[in-house]
């Protein structure tokens, strides 16, 4: 009884009312197609009891109709988790997707007009009967007419059973009401809830936002840690000459003062990415057409440094150009961090088809066991990972004494 009569009882009652007030337009609509279609049927709201139900089973079809526009899932699950106690987390809050989300958003709507039209018609019809009822055994009359079953002033020994069943008809629509929102509940998370169209597409888009963080974590990685390693060069080079070299000494600290502007500026680009603070195009990634810059910054970290390229660099495709820059940018960091200040060779050639990059440096031989790297290690694999995405291919490695990276972009690529 507690649970016929809880707060959650009554606020699926209210949620069965809200059917039925929304049943009435179709309601009412339906009784003047039938009195058109069929005069027979007695006219506009005839008093027939079996044009009545034709009529409220007819409704229910423009009520599903209604209940496929893709804005309609969002409000029906609002109110089905707001008043019948449904966990928001089993219904969609977003439009349907798709024609299958509409059709079971169709559904849940119709089985919602049609307990909430028989719970609305009996919770109005019931209660003056109950009343009715409960009054016999003083008055003797139901509707106006004596009790044919001898219940009154004539058969006392009968008079208990108006008000009987007068409160056994309430109860039977408290179990009515009870009922019929215990099962809008169960169907709620199974009509309402994710369809598999919903799952997938709720999967690419997470895939898609790790997919984006990735690649900032690799634009944070190879823009600022090339620009650490080589500010790490140029102060430890001019702290070697600060006494002999005050004019190399200049260059490194203005070198070292551009290159943390430019860090700088680029970590709170990207930081403001992951925030998702403003559009993300405010401050595009620095392609081949800055690469001038680059060779200037690595120079100047005391790098021998020769390069090989085409003077057309603006002629690469943008995706293709920004994605080489940065394998670039790291190639070099990786370099300046491992060649101890060995010579470094830098070669890109275009062809019809594709975009070749080479980073070559000696390994200086060394006594003992070879230094660790300290670090993550993410670099090169990073650069094997912005190739694989442009469907083109890395190789790195050591042969004969000389440490090589090359790299392979199809002009036409794009990323996955």
């Amino acid at each position: 009884m507690a649970a016929a009569l809880g707060r959650r009882a009554r606020l699926r009652w209210v949620h069965l009312l809200l059917g039925g007030a929304l049943l009435m337009p179709y309601y009412l609509v339906t009784n003047v197609l039938v009195a058109v279609v069929w005069p027979e049927s007695g006219g506009f709201l005839s008093t027939s009891l079996g044009w009545q139900f034709t009529s409220f089973a007819l409704a229910l079809i423009p009520g599903a109709a209604t209940a496929l526009h893709p804005l309609v899932r969002p409000l029906v699950s609002g109110a089905a988790r707001a008043l019948c106690g449904v966990p928001g987390a089993g219904l969609e809050t977003g439009p349907s997707r798709s024609w299958a989300a509409r059709g079971r958003t169709a559904l849940w709507y119709t089985l919602h007009l049609l307990t909430g039209g028989l719970v609305s018609g009996v919770s109005l019809a019931v209660p003056p009967l109950v009343l009715t009822l409960i009054a016999v055994p003083v008055t003797g009359m139901l509707g106006g007419v004596r009790m044919p079953w001898g219940l009154g002033r004539s058969g006392a020994s009968w008079w208990l059973l108006a008000p009987l069943a007068g409160v056994g008809l309430l109860a039977g629509v408290v179990a009515l009401s009870w009922a019929a929102g215990a099962l809008l509940a169960r169907c709620a998370p199974v009509l309402l809830g994710p369809t598999a169209a919903d799952r997938l597409a709720a999967a690419e888009q997470h895939a898609m936002q790790l997919a984006l963080r990735n690649r900032l974590a690799r634009e944070l990685h190879d823009s600022v840690g090339h620009a650490l390693s080589a500010v790490t060069l140029q102060a430890a080079a001019a702290r070697r000459v600060l006494d002999a070299d005050l004019e190399f000494v200049r260059q490194a600290l203005a070198a070292i003062e551009t290159t943390t502007r430019e860090a700088v500026g680029e970590l709170d680009t990207v930081l403001g990415l992951l925030r998702e603070e403003g559009p993300t195009d405010t401050a595009p990634a620095p392609t081949l057409t800055g690469l001038d810059a680059l060779l200037a910054r690595t120079r100047a970290a005391g790098a021998a440094l020769t390069l090989d390229a085409p003077t057309a660099l603006d002629r690469i495709p943008p995706v293709v150009s920004r994605e080489a820059y940065r394998i670039v940018q790291e190639g070099l960091g990786n370099a300046l961090r491992h060649a101890d200040q060995a010579p470094i060779r830098l070669r890109i050639a275009v062809h019809d088809d594709a975009l070749e990059i080479d980073v070559e440096n000696p390994i200086e031989p060394t006594t003992g066991p070879a230094p660790r790297r300290r670090g993550g290690g993410r670099g090169l694999p990073g650069i094997a990972e912005r190739a694989r995405l442009l469907r083109g291919e890395a190789v790195f490695g050591e042969h004969g004494g000389v440490w090589r990276l090359a790299v392979r972009l199809p002009l036409s690529g794009s990323a996955q």
